[in-house]
């Protein structure tokens, strides 16, 4: 999974695995005078997308996306009222989590919703605008031209909250006739962070550019600009934001009677830590340690002081990400593939100390081609070309390779030999006919999701298949039913750990694949509710995959509960474990609770995401956690996350390289209003 805006989750669904809702032969066909729009990423292109007015002034929308073999096909109709709103809307078609079916309507007075996640109703108002749970880009494109078209450029939501647009550059693309003047937007209301829109000199909706892109056909070309000129404004933002943000303490800082969380492996109650010019100097009883004379004292009575966390696999989205993932708590981050000359750009940006964002270490992505080949991927057609990317990686800075799904097995063994050679780490999904003890002996030093260590036990048709939907449709199928005391797990478990080989489990993303129902609320989220946009809240009542028709929601919830298992048996044998979401950050603490419940101690839970994954990346004797004489990399959370690992959630105060942030100021900057709900 990729960290996109939230309101184009529909767009990155998974595989639709049921086939409940209206067939693709049945939804609108464009006539030729449709607008059409390219889907694409770096790897190419995905689908297509259209939109046109009806003979009888209905707004249509049409919608065909493969990606990464994981299928969307939907249609929209919306009938417009004198204001030029919705009044009656009715979405059709699949997504990878099942039956797309919207409706929408406006009757007595009154507006009746029904979407895949909720359904309600609430008195009519002139003047708002129902935002589709689902459907194609055209509800969007039709929402950021009526959102541009009120005087404030602002526009009341149904089923709640506002939006707001304001100008961020201009560009011109194209020559002659087909030249095009363009204007950025910055959307808020509909994401945490904003979402850059372009629109024309008509105040026309134009294109989305982002790891996925809607581009006017025959402007595909013109995205690499787009996505420089946004990313060039929005840099200007991201500066103006550090000095606000990000203190520079004046003299030594004192956290005086915490609970702190020492060595990577134990707390110990009523401390004092005491950090000066960015390191850590003093450790000890609050009664023994001097506090320096006019030191910066924080009272952490009830509080609990803990190393920085690290997200061990985060895509960062873009810079606004920064201060939200700051807010979380997380001050370093290992992004496992991404747009490489966005990640060059934030690590140039963040030394100079114009970007406010946790430290990041990078893997080069490298796939196959075909077409289930990862968006912003280094696409090798040989091995030569694949080992070429390996010294790119090296030379520029990067800290890891990432092997992907449809990279040709035969290259892995040479590819990793080369990639240890020039001392990178080797790590990633399993290319498509590879089974997990296959990828260990040709040189992966780590396993990228708990769903690939379990690609061990898998039938051939699955493993065969693991590039697409079969790696998320097979372990729901029948992870259930392996012995993970026998053979084959049992073995792949003793070789990971006597060979030290690491698993990024991401936990966190199969609870949301296979355990809920369109509606229910992913215990990921839950603490959150209340504090983000309701677009984004309601986002988080989708359900994970559709079922099979030959399996029900309790097989998935089983083969789910044997992963889980999985990752408790893989720690008791020695397995190291890192952290990470594979999402917004906002999952990292859910992905620590999941580990309790797998037999983790919350000691060994929070290790996994401070210390493991600092010494995984060479970065433990700087870092990760709290002892004298490394960086100052700390979070003074309320609560005491050795009884409830959840109050990791409650952040007060985050240090970051002996550089003070206030953990609300940073909530607020990143689209969160408050601090997490208290869960028990």
């Amino acid at each position: 999974m990729r960290a996109l805006p939230i309101v184009f989750a529909l767009c990155l669904a998974l595989p639709c695995l049921a086939d409940t809702a209206a067939p693709a032969e049945t939804l609108a066909i464009p006539p030729a005078n449709a607008q059409q729009f390219t889907i694409l990423s770096s790897a190419g292109k995905h689908g297509t997308s259209s939109r046109w007015t009806a003979a009888d002034g209905a707004h249509m929308g049409r919608e065909s996306m493969l990606l990464r073999g994981f299928v969307t096909e939907v249609d929209s109709r919306a009938t417009l009222g004198p204001d030029g709103l919705i009044r009656q809307l009715v979405i059709r078609g699949h997504t990878p989590n099942g039956d797309a079916a919207e409706s929408f309507s406006v009757s007595g007075g009154t507006t009746h919703w029904k979407s895949p996640v909720d359904a309600g109703s609430a008195p009519f108002g002139s003047g708002a605008e129902y935002v589709a749970f689902g459907g194609p880009f055209e509800l969007y494109a039709e929402l950021v031209e009526k959102l541009l078209a009120t005087p404030d450029h602002s526009l009341a939501l149904l089923p709640g909250g506002k939006a707001h647009a304001a100008p961020l550059t201009t560009a011109t693309v194209g020559e002659g006739a087909a030249q095009r003047q363009l204007t950025a937007y910055a959307i808020t209301g509909l994401n945490n962070t904003p979402i850059p829109v372009w629109v024309d000199g008509s105040g026309h909706f134009f294109a989305y550019v982002g790891d996925m892109s809607w581009i006017p056909a025959g402007y595909e070309f013109a995205v690499p600009a787009l996505e420089k000129a946004q990313s060039t404004a929005m840099a200007q933002h991201a500066r103006e934001i550090v000095p606000r943000l990000l203190k520079t303490p004046a003299g030594p800082v004192a956290f005086t009677h915490v609970r702190a969380f020492v060595d990577g492996t134990r707390f110990v109650d009523d401390q004092t830590v005491v950090v000066d010019k960015g390191v850590i100097t003093q450790v000890g009883p609050a009664a023994k340690v001097t506090v320096p004379a006019h030191a910066q004292v924080f009272d952490g009575q009830g509080k609990t002081l803990v190393p920085g966390l690290w997200d061990s696999h985060q895509h960062v989205a873009d810079d606004s990400s920064g201060p939200m993932l700051l807010s979380l708590g997380i001050t370093s981050v290992r992004d496992p593939g991404n747009i490489n000359e966005r990640t060059l750009s934030r690590a140039e940006r963040r030394a100079k100390g114009e970007l406010l964002m946790p430290r990041v270490y990078p893997s080069l992505l490298i796939d196959g081609k075909g077409p289930n080949t990862a968006q912003g991927a280094s696409v090798a057609t040989t091995q030569q070309q694949a080992i070429a990317f390996v010294h790119q990686a090296k030379d520029q800075g990067f800290d890891a390779i990432k092997i992907y799904g449809s990279f040709n097995p035969a290259w892995v063994k040479p590819t990793a030999a080369e990639a240890h050679a020039l001392g990178l780490h080797v790590h990633g999904h399993l290319p498509a006919g590879m089974r997990t003890s296959q990828a260990i002996a040709d040189g992966y030093d780590e396993i990228t999701h708990i769903y690939f260590v379990m690609m061990e036990a898998m039938p051939d048709a699955v493993v065969d298949h693991s590039n697409g939907m079969a790696r998320f449709e097979g372990p729901g199928r029948y992870a259930k039913d392996v012995d993970l005391d026998k053979d084959p797990m049992k073995s792949l478990i003793a070789t990971m750990a006597s060979r030290k080989i690491t698993s990024d489990p991401t936990l966190v993303v199969t609870e949301i694949l296979y355990v809920p129902e369109n509606g229910d609320l992913s215990p990921a989220y839950a603490p959150f509710m209340g504090s983000l946009p309701p677009a984004v809240e309601r986002s988080f009542r989708q359900g994970g995959l559709a079922v099979p028709k030959d399996l029900t929601r309790a097989d998935y919830r089983a083969s789910f509960a044997k992963l889980q298992a999985l990752v408790g048996a893989m720690h008791k044998a020695g397995v190291p474990i890192v952290a990470g979401t594979d999402g917004s950050g906002l999952e990292l603490v859910r992905e620590l609770e999941l580990y309790v419940q797998a037999g983790f101690t919350n000691a060994e839970a929070l290790a996994s995401a401070t210390i493991a994954t600092a010494h995984l990346v060479g970065a433990d004797q700087r870092t990760g956690s709290i002892h004298v004489g490394k960086a100052a990399d700390l979070v003074l959370v309320d609560g005491n996350p050795a009884v409830n690992i959840g109050d990791l959630r409650h952040t007060d105060v985050v240090m970051m390289d002996g550089k003070l942030m206030d953990a609300n100021a940073l909530r607020t900057e990143g689209g969160i209003s408050r601090q997490p709900a208290y869960r028990e």
